[in-house]
């Protein structure tokens, strides 16, 4: 079992940079791989980055590609997520999820995910 508790979003203006954190609870944290999803109001929750249990693998969506890099601390029980160059689209409660031990894929489907945080609220304003 994992538990896991966002943290660091807020209110910016576009151009801006914001890290998440998330900070996870239970012994399987470094076997688990780790991913970030997002979701605005009035739409689906939609992947945002993933990253294999060592960090040695990452998965972006197109949409934040070069602009956002998702990375973890395994002795810290932590996986971070660092959005440069905000835009307004970016807005939405962003959500951690871990995979289930075993799996090694970083992949970006919300179905593959058995783990999920409580989200934290990203707005960015133009």
């Amino acid at each position: 079992q994992v538990q896991l508790v966002e943290s660091g979003g807020g209110l910016v203006q576009a151009g801006s940079s914001l890290r998440l954190s998330c900070a996870a609870s239970g012994r399987s944290f470094g076997g688990n791989v780790m991913g970030w999803f997002r979701q605005a109001p009035g739409k689906e929750r939609e992947f945002v980055a993933a990253i294999s249990t060592r960090g040695s693998s990452t998965n972006y969506a197109d949409s934040v590609q070069g602009r956002f890099t998702i990375s973890r601390k395994n002795a810290n029980n932590t996986v971070y997520l660092q959005m440069n160059s905000l835009k307004p689209e970016d807005t939405a409660l962003y959500y951690c999820a871990a995979r289930r031990a075993y799996y090694s894929n970083p992949t970006a489907g919300v179905r593959d995910y058995d783990y999920w945080g409580q989200g934290t609220q990203v707005t960015v304003s133009s």
